[in-house]
C-alpha cells in the first residue's frame, strides 16, 4: 500500500510539472509593437487603420531609425492598412471602398508622401539590391500625398494613428510619433453620394 501512494503520489507531481510547462509554452512575452486599431465613422463612411505600435526607447527616430528618403511601412510588423467602408477621395483623386497599405517617405526637410498601396503589398516587397526600390513604389500608388509634418513639443512614446471627424464630411487621418504628428484628410463625399442617392428616388 505504501508504495502504490508513493506511485501515485509521484504521478501527480509528474502530472502537474508537464501542466506547468504547457501553460508556460502557451504563455508569451509581450509584443514589443503591440497591435493597435482605430475606427471612425465620417459622413457615410467608416474608417480604420489597423497597424503596430513601435516604441522610440531613447532612440532618433526619424533620421536614423527610420532613414530620410526612404520609404517606410507607417508601423512595425506587418503592414499599417488603412480601410474605407465606402469611396472616398484624397488629394484630388478617387479612392474605391477596399484596404491599402499605408506606407510613409520621410524627409530631411519639406513635406513627407504618404503613400496608399494599390496591390495590397508589404513596402518590403518593393526591397531591390538591399534597398527600396522607390520608383517601384510610386507606381504602385493608388494615390500619393504629400504633407508637411508638425513638430509637437512633447514626443509620444509609441506611435499611434488617430481619425478625426472634423466637419463629418472630411476626416483627418493622423500618424504621430516621437515628436512628429503628419496628417492627410479624407473626403468622404457626402454631397455626391447624397446626390446619387436622390436621383435614385426620382
Amino acid at each position: 500500500m505504501k508504495n502504490v501512494k508513493l506511485f501515485f503520489g509521484v504521478l501527480a507531481v509528474i502530472l502537474f510539472a508537464t501542466a506547468s510547462q504547457s501553460a508556460m509554452a502557451q504563455l508569451q512575452a509581450p509584443a514589443p509593437s503591440p497591435a493597435g486599431y482605430v475606427s471612425q465613422n465620417v459622413g457615410f463612411t467608416k474608417i480604420s487603420v489597423d497597424y503596430s505600435s513601435p516604441a522610440v526607447k531613447g532612440r532618433k527616430v526619424f533620421g536614423d531609425l527610420e532613414k530620410y528618403g526612404v520609404t517606410w511601412r507607417a508601423g512595425a510588423n506587418g503592414p499599417t492598412i488603412i480601410e474605407f467602408s465606402t469611396s472616398v477621395s484624397i488629394g484630388g483623386k478617387n479612392v474605391g471602398a477596399g484596404k491599402y497599405p499605408v506606407f510613409i517617405t520621410p524627409q530631411a526637410s519639406g513635406e513627407w508622401t504618404i503613400h496608399l498601396n494599390s496591390k495590397g503589398n508589404s513596402v518590403f516587397a518593393y526591397m531591390k539590391d538591399g534597398k527600396i526600390d522607390e520608383e517601384a513604389v510610386a507606381k504602385d500608388d493608388v494615390v500619393s500625398v504629400k504633407a508637411t509634418p508638425v513638430m509637437a513639443a512633447d514626443s509620444m512614446e509609441r506611435l499611434a494613428y488617430s481619425v478625426s471627424a472634423e466637419d463629418n464630411k472630411v476626416a483627418k487621418v493622423t500618424m504621430a510619433w516621437d515628436k512628429v504628428r503628419l496628417s492627410f484628410m479624407v473626403d468622404t463625399q457626402v454631397s455626391q453620394k447624397l446626390e446619387g442617392f436622390t436621383s435614385t428616388l426620382k
